[in-house]
């Protein structure tokens, strides 16, 4: 598990296992963000554990898979909803990079495109590829 935070109440990560679970809620974190769709794991590391675990650990639960290149509005705002729920919130897929572009969609029109692209590469996420989308949704906030 590689843990790195994109702001004091997101941290995103690669792939994390069942057990991990009870740790990053001892560690503090209370909501778990499942960005890995099922098709990509096998049956120990897919919804259904992931989500037993983060019932088990006392966490909330939210399944918003994201298949690359398949970005939805539905998707966004889904991302958007979860990081409402109150409390430190961990957000994972394969490398932490889908996670990544969920959140910096979502603060598009809320910070500068540009601290939005320094914080993902602070983390060691190179998203120059999705700023035309980022500028798009932050003029439409405008």
């Amino acid at each position: 598990m590689d843990l790195r935070q994109l702001s004091p109440s997101l941290a995103v990560s690669d792939q994390i296992q069942p057990e991990d679970v009870s740790a990053l809620a001892e560690a503090g974190f209370k909501v778990l963000i499942n960005n890995r769709p099922d098709p990509e794991v096998g049956p120990g590391i897919d919804h259904a554990a992931m989500s037993e675990a983060a019932e088990k650990a006392g966490m909330r639960y939210h399944y918003l898979p994201f298949r690359p290149g398949e970005v939805t509005p539905q998707l966004i705002s889904g991302f958007g909803e979860a990081l409402a729920d109150p409390g430190p919130t961990i957000a994972y897929c394969r490398s932490g990079n889908r996670s990544t572009v969920l959140w910096a969609l979502n603060q598009a029109g809320k910070q500068p495109v540009d601290e939005i692209l320094a914080t993902a590469a602070a983390a060691g996420y190179d998203l120059t590829g999705v700023r035309p989308l980022i500028e798009s949704l932050a003029s439409r906030k405008v």
